[in-house]
């Protein structure tokens, strides 16, 4: 075998090893999940812009998710059921395509200036199904007139099938810590060890038995070392993740889980986020703490949207005879009006139904903090 046909089989076998990888990376983050299908989308199908939708209610998907945009314009965009392209999939539960978004005659057209702004023509859009409901919408787009075949549809299908599977793989490891039931635990953490964990040492063997082989070529050695670190980073969410699922007292569920969002948060941006916690917090019923973790979430989830920022603080304290997270960063990108997002108007109504508040706000040397606050249950 030549030299140059050594290059290209080692050259394939890592590609199939970085596709394992951004699989397993997906099945372990629902926010890699998302952000990785709408890569994926462009990738597979030769899109020039790919896009995912979630459900934050029955009827209602919100655009967060994008690759191969140029502009901020469909950020966070709300499509009701019925309305545009994605609504219109979220009516009929299946794929809907058109050659040219803004002059179809089967769709609405609420959403055209947001398309022109991007400078999207040709679209198709296919729904993500998570035990047999409808849970996002991927998207691909197009900046010109064009047919999306047969082919393009079955293969955005595919795509969706797998943004599915991990979605629900990542909701079971999210799953309240409260609710799930020791044996459950255990035997999810005996499946994560026993499949993911095989799949990892397998990747890094291989990694370590292709170093040999291609000492000689300088690119293919660079991507090894990234496949490398790539690995490193994903044994360590596998690690988290085994260590979430093990039992905790409920004393510790709220800022253990907590850490482990800003870990999970600092392993896929980049960003440093440390959390800390000023004084010990009294137990919260599964209600209170699920509010809690789910406003550090959207903070957290705000700041890698927005922000810009170069570390992030997440706070937990006792306060005013009630329990407080805080969000803090130093970021220069956040150019909406703090608060005014679906996610964080969902958050402050689940809080004030407890009686407690949130509220997002601009810091006067750059930054935004969010704060969310539940009272203590009463006996």
């Amino acid at each position: 075998m030549t030299a140059k046909e050594h290059v290209a089989e080692y050259s394939a076998v890592l590609g199939e090893l970085l596709h394992e990888r951004e699989k397993l990376l997906g099945t372990l983050d629902r926010v890699a999940a998302l952000h990785g299908t709408a890569r994926l989308v462009r990738e597979t199908i030769g899109a020039k812009a790919g896009f995912v939708a979630e459900l934050d209610q029955p009827g209602l998907a919100v655009i967060r998710w994008m690759s191969g945009t140029r502009t901020d314009s469909l950020q966070d965009l709300e499509v009701p059921v019925g309305q545009g392209i994605g609504g219109r999939v979220l009516a009929l539960g299946r794929p809907v395509r058109v050659t040219d978004y803004v002059s179809s005659p089967t769709i609405t057209h609420q959403f055209d200036a947001q398309v022109r702004g991007e400078g999207l023509a040709a679209m198709l859009a296919v729904p993500i199904v998570a035990r047999g409901e409808t849970v996002a919408i991927a998207y691909a787009a197009m900046r010109e007139p064009a047919d999306f075949g047969d082919d393009a549809v079955r293969r955005m299908e595919e795509v969706a099938c797998q943004a599915g599977t991990a979605l629900q793989l990542a909701k079971v490891a999210e799953t309240d810590r409260t609710a799930a039931v020791a044996g459950e635990r255990l035997r999810m953490q005996s499946a994560l060890h026993d499949s993911v964990g095989a799949l990892l040492f397998s990747i890094g063997v291989q990694v370590r038995d292709l170093h040999e082989d291609v000492r000689e070529h300088p690119g293919l050695e660079a991507r090894l070392r990234r496949l490398e670190g790539d690995v490193s980073a994903a044994a360590g969410a596998l690690r988290e993740s085994l260590l979430a699922l093990s039992e905790s007292s409920p004393e510790r569920a709220l800022p253990v889980e907590l850490a482990e969002h800003c870990r999970s948060f600092q392993a896929r941006c980049g960003v440093p986020a440390r959390f800390v916690q000023l004084a010990a917090v009294p137990p919260l019923d599964a209600e209170r703490t699920a509010l809690l973790v789910a406003a550090v979430r959207e903070g957290l989830l705000n700041v890698e949207k927005h922000a810009r920022a170069s570390s992030v603080i997440v706070s937990l304290l006792p306060s005013e005879d009630g329990v407080q997270v805080v969000v803090a960063d130093d970021g220069t990108g956040a150019e909406a009006a703090p608060g005014t997002g679906m996610g964080l108007r969902t958050l402050s109504g689940r809080a004030a139904r407890l009686g407690g508040r949130v509220s997002l706000v601009r810091d006067e040397d750059d930054g935004c903090t969010l704060r969310a606050w539940v009272p203590l249950v009463r006996p």
